[in-house]
Formats: C-alpha cells, sequence, structure tokens
C-alpha cells in the first residue's frame, strides 16, 4: 500500500467515525393515561423547566386511539391502529398479537435504529398484554413491564430473565435502570435510542411514599362540561346511561383520584429531571433529543362519564406533548396538529434514515418553522371491549348488555361497551377546528364538534350540518380507516 493510499483511507475512517459519533441520541419518556386539557402538566414544574422552556410545546397533539396498547403500538410503529391490527388492550383485540410480533415489531423505530448501528433501550410499560420472557426485536437492552401498569409487586423482564419485585416503587427503578445505562454508553462511538414508560398517572394512581401528603387542596377541574348529563341526540348511547348526573359521593371521590395523579407524577418528574442532569454532566445534552408525551389523555367527571379514557372528546384524545434536542428553539410553541405516530418518522429523519414506507405519520420538523396551522386530517379510531365476558355482576346491567368496565365505585357507570366503536376525523387548518365521528353502533350515530366555537364538546352539531358536508367526512372517514403510508397524510 502506498503512501497516498494510506492517508486516503485514514482520512476515510476519521470521516466515517466523525459522522457515526455525531448522529443525535433520543430519550423518549411515556407517561400513562396523562392528560393535557385537565391541567396534567402542571405539578411537573421540573419537567416543564428542562424540556419545555429548552424546547418546544406542541399545543395541538393528539393520540390517534386513546387506550393504552393501540396508542403504544402508534408510537413505536408510526401506523394507525387499523395497520397495526392493535384494536385495543384486549388479547382478542390484536394487543401483542401474532401481526404485531411477527409483522410491525421487527420494523418499529427502534428495530430500525439498532439495525442502523443505535443502541437501544426500554423500560417500563410496554403492551398490555404482554407476558412473555422473550425480548422484542430492537432492543439491545429491555426491562419490560409484564402487564398493565403497576406501581408495586410487578413482574419485569430483564434481558430474557423474568424477576418479580414486591416493593420497590416502580418509577423510582426505572429511573435508576435508565441511568445505568446512559453511564454505561459511550456516546462518543455509539449513538443510543433510551425509552422510559412509567406507570403514572394509570390507575390506582399509586404516590411513591415521599409525595403522599402533596397537593391536599386540590380538586378535579370542574370544567363547563363537568358532571352535566346528556340526552339521546347530543351523545352516543354510553354516555346517556345512568347515574347522570354523578353523586356528591362519586364526586368527592373523583377528586381524590385526580389528587393522587398529581401525587404519582411527582416521581415521574424527578426521573426527568436525573435523566437530563446525567445527560448535562456527560456533556450529551447538546447531541440528544428528549420527547416528552403521554399515550393518551383522560377524563374526570366530563359528562357524568367517572374517569377513564377511550371516548373521542378532547380530554381523552389530547396529549402532552414536548421535544427539547439541538434543533428546537427554546420556548416555542407550535400550532399545527401533530399525532404520536409523529414520533417514529421524525426520529428516523434526526437520525439520518430512510423512514417505514409503511409508516402513516410525517415527521414533525416542517412544523417548527411554520407560524400558523398546517392543514391536516387526522384520523382517531377506538373498538370497543366490552363482551358477555366483561359483565360485573355487582351492577345492576345484564351480560347481553356487553357493557365494560363497570365499578361500584362509580355507582356501575360503565366506561366501555361493545358499541363504543368509532372512526372520526380530526380536521384542523388556520380557519378549521372541527371532529367529526361515527360510532359502529345500531344507530349509526354521529357526532360532531366545532372546537373553535365549542371547546368542551357541549353542542353536537352532526345533526345541522349539510348533507354535502357530512358527506364530505363520512368519505373521509371511509379513505382514513383503509390508508396506508402517503394516502394517510392525504386531505379528503
Amino acid at each position: 500500500m502506498d503512501r497516498t493510499t494510506s492517508i486516503s483511507l485514514l482520512l476515510l475512517s476519521f470521516v466515517g467515525g466523525f459522522v457515526h459519533c455525531e448522529r443525535p441520541n433520543f430519550v423518549i419518556i411515556v407517561s400513562d393515561d396523562q392528560d393535557i386539557m385537565l391541567k396534567g402538566m402542571n405539578p411537573m414544574a421540573k419537567t416543564q423547566q428542562l424540556v419545555a422552556n429548552r424546547g418546544a410545546t406542541f399545543v395541538n397533539a393528539f393520540t390517534t386511539s386513546p387506550i393504552c396498547c393501540p396508542s403504544r403500538s402508534a408510537l413505536l410503529s408510526g401506523q394507525y391502529a387499523h395497520n397495526t391490527k392493535t384494536f385495543n388492550n384486549s388479547e382478542s383485540g390484536g394487543c401483542y398479537g401474532t401481526h404485531w410480533r411477527e409483522k410491525v415489531e421487527p420494523e418499529t423505530v427502534a428495530a430500525l435504529l439498532e439495525r442502523s448501528g443505535y443502541s437501544t433501550f426500554y423500560a417500563g410499560k410496554y403492551l398490555n398484554e404482554y407476558h412473555s420472557d422473550r425480548v422484542p426485536s430492537g432492543w439491545t437492552q429491555w426491562y419490560g413491564l409484564h402487564g398493565n401498569s403497576r406501581y408495586y409487586n410487578y413482574t419485569l423482564n430483564e434481558n430474557g430473565q423474568i424477576r418479580f419485585y414486591q416493593d420497590e416503587y416502580l418509577t423510582d427503578l426505572l429511573k435508576t435502570r435508565t441511568l445505568e445505562f446512559i453511564t454505561s454508553i459511550d456516546a462518543t462511538k455509539t449513538p443510543f435510542f433510551a425509552m422510559v414508560a412509567p406507570p403514572a398517572p394509570h390507575a390506582p394512581f399509586t404516590a411513591a411514599d415521599r409525595h403522599q401528603q402533596l397537593f391536599p387542596d386540590v380538586e378535579a377541574l370542574k370544567t363547563k362540561n363537568f358532571n352535566l348529563p346528556c340526552g339521546p341526540l347530543e351523545k352516543h348511547w354510553l354516555l346517556t346511561m345512568p347515574p347522570s348526573p354523578l353523586s356528591k359521593k362519586t364526586l368527592t371521590y373523583l377528586d381524590t383520584i385526580y389528587r393522587n395523579r398529581w401525587r404519582s407524577l411527582m416521581a415521574v418528574d424527578e426521573l426527568v429531571e436525573a435523566v437530563i442532569s446525567l445527560l448535562e454532566s456527560k456533556n450529551l445534552l447538546n447531541n440528544t433529543y428528549i420527547f416528552y408525551t403521554s399515550d393518551n389523555g383522560y377524563h374526570i367527571g366530563q359528562f357524568s362519564l367517572p374517569y377513564d379514557k377511550r371516548q373521542p372528546y378532547e380530554t381523552d384524545v389530547r396529549v402532552p406533548f414536548l421535544v427539547a434536542g439541538p434543533k428546537i428553539a427554546s420556548k416555542s410553541l407550535v400550532n399545527s396538529p401533530v399525532a404520536l405516530i409523529d414520533i417514529a418518522p421524525t426520529i428516523a429523519e434526526l437520525a439520518k434514515l430512510e423512514p417505514s414506507t409503511s409508516m402513516d405519520g410525517e415527521s414533525i420538523l416542517s412544523k417548527l418553522h411554520h407560524d400558523g396551522i398546517e392543514e391536516r386530517q387526522l384520523l382517531i379510531e377506538y373498538w370497543g371491549e366490552g363482551s358477555e365476558e366483561t359483565y360485573n355482576p355487582d351492577c345492576p346491567w345484564q351480560a347481553k348488555d356487553r357493557l365494560s368496565l363497570c365499578s361500584v365505585d362509580a355507582e356501575c357507570h360503565c366506561q366501555d361497551s361493545w358499541n363504543n366503536t368509532y372512526s372520526c376525523v380530526r380536521h384542523m387548518a388556520n380557519d378549521l377546528d372541527l371532529i367529526y365521528c361515527r360510532f359502529k353502533d345500531r344507530e349509526n350515530f354521529a357526532e360532531a364538534y366545532d372546537l373553535s366555537e365549542d371547546l368542551y364538546q357541549m353542542k353536537n352539531v352532526a345533526f345541522e350540518m349539510l348533507p354535502s358536508v357530512r358527506a364530505k367526512y363520512d368519505l373521509a372517514i371511509v379513505n382514513l380507516t383503509e390508508c396506508v403510508g402517503e394516502t394517510c397524510k392525504r386531505i379528503y
């Protein structure tokens, strides 16, 4: 080998190494059932200071399915629920089902990054029906929770080894594992992607011992639609069932739930602070993108629904969405609509990778420099979980009603049913803010709200729309519920 060739190879090696080292790192923190409409971010002062103030707040951010498993599947894959075939939280509804494991999971954003040389890390809740000793595709280090969110007495799959924890508060353990991973990684040689999914503020809303006395005077937010009874032409059938309005005893219970949700989030706030402090101490903050969001929102008393998600209302479909990083202007507010399906293609673009053509979402980067609202139609879809097996004999309903999540502590006002199945178009532009929904029930019920005039969705205008306008949105629903990849990005 001559001297010129040696120098050329040395330079090529140096340039290649430099490019590799400059690839950004990513941290995603995904809370569980954290609302934005009911001021669910208010107690998290550290997260607001360290992420929102250093980056962007997306004020119109949505889940495309207001329930845990479909939403988390969407975030990881960039696909709508009808493409991941994860329809709800049940095994029969595709949660951690065969299609997910064999077709979608190998193509998630984590798998894409790992194949390109990233070290990837996951800790916390994965998918509700995950009870396996198998480490999912795409993860270099894995600390996946078995089943749904818990705070104590939980099981983790730790890189293929099953371990039970009884007394260690889960959010604190996830913080420890995340810090260990970031400490161990040499990001000058290997970029990393870390995703942390703590249980808060999901039921049973258990705070760490050190936080259990906080916010003693906080009460559930009394929005205009709080404890508001609904008539048969105003809302779909589930919202009109008794009891409505809720009793004073139940309203007091809702205040307790609201306080405990805030309390449970304090350990998450500490987790965020600890991660960012470590990144700063390792001089990694200027090359790391940090995303903070939730899988879905939450309602507490709105329209006399006690507490849950699953509904097509702003409380349930809007989520916190904060992003900080080297290309993000501090304290910026972004009005253009974004969704959880946009996270995967955004990370792919930032990592200079080609996103999968199956991704239905789009990168959010162009929206950072857009002052107004880029027009967009988002699909919001949900399949009700009610069946004869979800019948609660302690409540006065019958198994044939196929109701779900009926509990005595909520006066047996059920939170879900077989016909709580719908598809909605969430349509936003500079001069438009509307949602139009079709329910797959015996009535083929429709709901629509002009959110520019009716933020709390108290007036259903579906039956006042011109037939041509309803036909347009009905067609949009047909097209969006069948879309794949690029066809999901069109305006119908």
